[in-house]
């Protein structure tokens, strides 16, 4: 039986129990498929079993072995995702006037390095238009303070739905989702925060660093959630100052990391490697 080239990506939890590798393992062997990669992790304090697999199905038996999957996986009383390596989410980025992050990504989407189509970007600035429109990216301007916040953020999500996103990227975003907009996009955010949270959460995290004389600074991506820089971290950084350094060494140090552990937490989210529990990550790299 010839195997596919595409191929799934499952990633599942739940009570540890003997045997669930052996049985998983066992399953897609019985149905003639490759297991490509494999991995998991015990949580020794909450006893919950996690695992990542994935397996090329013969050809033409793509669909049937996901959906075969999720019902065995209900079956070990797993939670699971499944995911085609063909899929390509639907990505919009929020922007503000930091351009780092905006260009670094979508220089890495058009190099092939995503598993994604980036569809639009959304500003509460003009300052990227131009850039975004080269890129061959629709940009929304929309204004957004305290007074027209509900207001602005029916326009974005009429935008989201309108491309059809699936994932929304704040790409140094500097405005704060409001949980009924996290509620109604229906897909993940993920942020970078330009601290090593928990610490220096909130504004003017590199001042705060500098004020206290630190002796590394970091970033953080995460996702989103009602909480200020409190949803779960997919990936952090850190690299080290020293006395000599001013505010303006620690924001380009910085902004240097911000591309770098975004781009990482992105790339493992498209490729069904993050999984979100109790809000933390378990992260098969």
């Amino acid at each position: 039986m010839k195997t596919c080239t595409e191929t799934l990506a499952a990633l599942l939890y739940g009570p540890d129990k003997p045997g669930l590798v052996a049985q998983v393992a066992g399953w897609i062997h019985e149905r003639g498929g490759n297991i490509i990669h494999a991995d998991q992790h015990r949580d020794a304090e909450e006893r919950i079993f996690f695992q990542r697999v994935e397996w090329a199905p013969p050809g033409g038996e793509v669909e049937s072995q996901l959906t075969a999957f999720v019902v065995l996986a209900q079956e070990l009383g797993m939670q699971v995702r499944v995911a085609r390596s063909s899929e390509r989410p639907k990505v919009a980025l929020f922007v503000s006037r930091a351009a780092h992050c905006f260009h670094d990504l979508v220089l890495r989407w058009k190099a092939g390095e995503f598993r994604a189509e980036m569809v639009c970007v959304i500003s509460n600035h003009d300052d990227l238009r131009e850039a975004s429109e080269g890129y061959g990216l629709p940009y929304y301007h929309i204004p957004i303070d305290k007074e027209n916040q509900a207001r602005a953020e029916g326009e974005q999500l009429e935008i989201l739905k309108q491309h059809e996103v699936e994932l929304v990227l704040l790409a140094r975003y500097m405005q704060i989702l409001s949980a009924e907009m996290l509620e109604q996009m229906g897909c993940p955010a993920i942020n970078i925060h330009h601290s090593f949270l928990p610490a220096f959460a909130g504004a003017k995290p590199y001042h705060q660093a500098y004020r206290h004389g630190v002796k590394i600074i970091g970033v953080t991506a995460h996702y989103v959630s009602a909480e200020l820089d409190a949803g779960p971290i997919i990936q952090q950084d850190v690299t080290h100052v020293n006395h000599r350094h001013g505010v303006a060494d620690l924001m380009r140090k910085g902004r240097d990391l911000e591309k770098a552990v975004l781009a990482q937490a992105v790339r493992w989210h498209l490729e069904n490697r993050v999984l979100d529990y109790n809000n933390k990550t378990v992260v098969f790299d």
